[in-house]
Formats: C-alpha cells, structure tokens, sequence
C-alpha cells in the first residue's frame, strides 16, 4: 500500500460534507480531530444525529476471523472492495493476509491503484477500452502489479484484444462460469468456455488465460447440493483447461469463487482440487464480513453451519433521534433511506440511550423509510421519548457503506478511536 496516500486521509479537512461529526470541528483534520478522542455519548463532543459507526473491535474481531479461517483451509484472500470502497479497509485487509483486493468497475480500480493495492481481482468482464488502456498502463509503470479480469464473451475477448495493442504487458484473465439460467454474468455452458478459451489464445500478447472463476451465490435456488454441483463444475472446467494447454504461460492456476453466503462449501470444495500441470491460487472472494450485518448476512453466513469455526460480528450501528411520537403506537427518527440500508430488509432497533444509559429496545419494531424519517411502531411495553438516541443494526452492508463518506469507528464506550472514508 501507498502510506503516503492513506497518511493524506488524515491530513483532509472536516467540514460540512460530513454528516453526524460535530460542528465545531470544521476546520480540523480527520487527523486532529481522531486524535481529540471525542465520545459518540457526550453532548459537550457534539456528535450528531444520524451518526454511522462503526465498532472498532467488531471490526478487528472480524478481520482476524477470516484471516484465520483462509489460512486454516489453504485459501488465498481477496475480499471484495465493492462492499466498502474505504483504502483503509483495503490496508487492514491486506495487513490481515489477504492475497489482493477484489472489485466491480473501472472507477474502483482506480481508487484502489491510488492507495497502492499490489493485486486485483476484477469480477466482470472489462471491454471499456480507455479503462483497458488504463489498466496497461498502470501494468507497465509497475512491475509488481498483479491484475485478473474476467473474461465470459468471445465479442468481450475481441474487444479486449482490440484495445490492449502494443500493450507492455498482457492482461491476466479467467473464464467465467455462471451459475445458470436465470443468474447473472458467465459461460452457461462448458463448450462457451471452450470458445473463450480458446479466443483467449488467438490474442496471445494481449491477454492471457490464467484460470476459472464464478459466484456461487447466484446458482438458482442455491442450497448446499446446488452450490457444491456448480463449485464441482468450475473445478472440472479447470481440470479440462489445463489438460487442453490453455494456461499455457502462466505462472498459477487461478480457481476462485466464494461470496460471504458459502465460503464453507468453497473451502469444501476446492480442498479437493486435484494437482494440476501449475501451482493452483484457490482465491476466496468473500468481502461483507469485515462489517457483517444485523439481518441478512447475520441469517445467511456460513458460520451459523460451521459454528465450531467461529462467528461474525455485525460492526455496524446507526444512531439516530426520536424527533416526534404523535401517539403510544408510533415515533419517528431523524434517519431514512439517505442514511440507512433498506434494498433487502429494514434497519432493526437494539438499544434506546437516555441521559448517558442504555435499555433494551423492547416492543419497538421499524416498519418503513422515508428520505429522512424512521418509522417505529412501539408497543405499550417501549420505553422512548422524544430526544432519546436509538441504535439500529443494519442489513447489507454494501449500501451502508456506501450513504457515508467519513464513518467514526468507536471503541464500546463510544470513544471515536478514527474515521474511515469511503469513495464511491
């Protein structure tokens, strides 16, 4: 990673761009203002509501457990930036043993190569040709830059190779494989990879085929049989690849796949990856653990199966203010869909905080978003009023990240420790 680069993040001025930091802080760098070690709780450090943070040793609890985890079943890492787009992140990941950083788009690319990521994952296919000139040139000027793309379209293939003339170095691609009908990018079927392979070797210069990848979590219908049917294709495909010469000139086989809903079923799987003609990178892509969540990664996670091998820890919590309550049924907060995740289920309230104490937030249920309200249907039982602070767990972690441009990590005392910034 580039130091330089994240040491600017702290030399950046706080100011009205930032929601939930306090007013008086304008002026100061992210940097002073970490250093102050202001309180989330305390009126007098001015924090205001809605106000994301996150908890700092969640958050580390969380890094730790999936390094450990990959080092325990041979995998190698690159969790997916999608989720955060926060360079910090993408240091304590790397410093926590990951092999790279995987990503969506050109744009997070570039963010990335900004803060010196050595190695990236691309999950898509890239035929932008600006973005591909990019790419060559960023491959040229650093010899120590690891990129793989997918690649599932001979057209994709050609526009590719178009692009990538005369580049210094080629660009390292792997077949996609989908997961089926109905799901999203890749080959649906083993002669279309064929195909791509196969172009892939006619733009010798430009590209180079280095492996398969794929994401098992569009597989339709997924439970653990489907799941482990289509892992076992994608490590067939390799096998009929490297049989047929077509990693020829690579230094690896990459084979990789892995989403956070079935990492265990990929470890499973690809721990049975027979020897093939090339050393084998069997690449986990895994990337909403570093903040979990509160509901649907919460549910789905591998590790409700697999308990004996750890847990997540949801790292997120929304505070925001009750500012009305019209009646003993309904309140509302100052947070909505500017602030909270709602694509895939509703925030959750856990906590009610009043004069410096925290309660359970017993019979008080979120039943919808509007831009800037929260709405809570409360039971006779809910303790809140007007002015309390209520905590809320989130669902789905890439568009949580993605409503806050400077996030406050805080240790459980509420003591702002730093603040993460994001760039989407």
């Amino acid at each position: 990673m580039r130091t330089e680069a994240l040491a600017r993040l702290a030399e950046e001025r706080v100011d009205h761009r930032f929601k939930g930091l306090p007013p008086d802080a304008d002026g100061l760098t992210v940097g002073e203002l970490a250093a102050q070690r202001r309180n989330l709780f305390r009126a007098a450090d001015g924090f205001a509501t809605p106000v994301l943070a996150l908890s700092a040793e969640r958050l580390e609890h969380n890094l730790a457990l999936m390094e450990a985890y990959a080092a325990r079943h041979g995998l190698a890492f690159a969790p997916h930036g999608k989720t955060s787009m926060a360079p910090q992140l993408f240091h304590r990941q790397l410093e926590h043993g990951a092999w790279g950083i995987t990503l969506a788009v050109p744009h997070q690319v570039r963010v990335a190569r900004e803060f010196g990521v050595p190695r990236i994952f691309l999950a898509n296919e890239l035929v932008d040709a600006a973005a591909l000139r990019w790419i060559a040139g960023e491959l040229a000027a650093d010899p120590g830059f690891r990129f793989v793309a997918y690649v599932d379209s001979v057209r994709g293939v050609e526009l590719m190779d178009a692009a990538l003339r005369g580049c210094a170095r080629p660009v390292d691609v792997v077949v996609e494989l989908g997961a089926g009908e109905g799901a999203r990018t890749g080959v649906r079927t083993e002669a279309d990879a064929r195909a791509v392979a196969e172009a892939v070797g006619h733009a010798s210069g430009t590209l180079r085929l280095v492996g398969v990848a794929g994401y098992e979590a569009q597989v339709p219908g997924a439970d653990p049989a489907l799941v482990r049917a289509w892992l076992e294709r994608l490590v067939s495909l390799a096998v009929e690849l490297d049989k047929a010469g077509r990693f020829a000139g690579a230094e690896e086989i990459v084979v990789s796949a892995g989403g956070s809903e079935w990492f265990d079923a990929v470890a499973d799987v690809f721990s049975g990856i027979p020897e093939l003609s090339l050393p084998v990178l069997k690449l986990l892509r895994s990337g909403a653990y570093v903040s979990h969540d509160d509901v649907h990664y919460s549910r789905l996670t591998p590790f409700n199966r697999v308990p004996e091998e750890g847990a997540l820890e949801p790292a997120f919590r929304l505070w925001a203010q009750v500012v009305s309550r019209p009646s003993a049924e309904q309140a509302f907060l100052n947070a909505g869909k500017r602030d909270a995740s709602y694509d895939l289920d509703l925030p959750v309230a856990h906590v009610v905080r009043r004069d410096g104490t925290e309660h359970p937030a017993t019979g008080i249920e979120v039943t919808a978003l509007s831009d800037q309200h929260l709405w809570l249907r409360t039971a006779p039982e809910a303790d809140v009023e007007v002015g309390d602070w209520v905590g809320l767990g989130l669902s789905h972690p890439c568009t949580s990240f993605d409503k806050w441009q400077l996030i406050p990590v805080a240790e459980a005392d509420g003591t702002v420790v730093d603040y993460i910034r994001t760039f989407f």
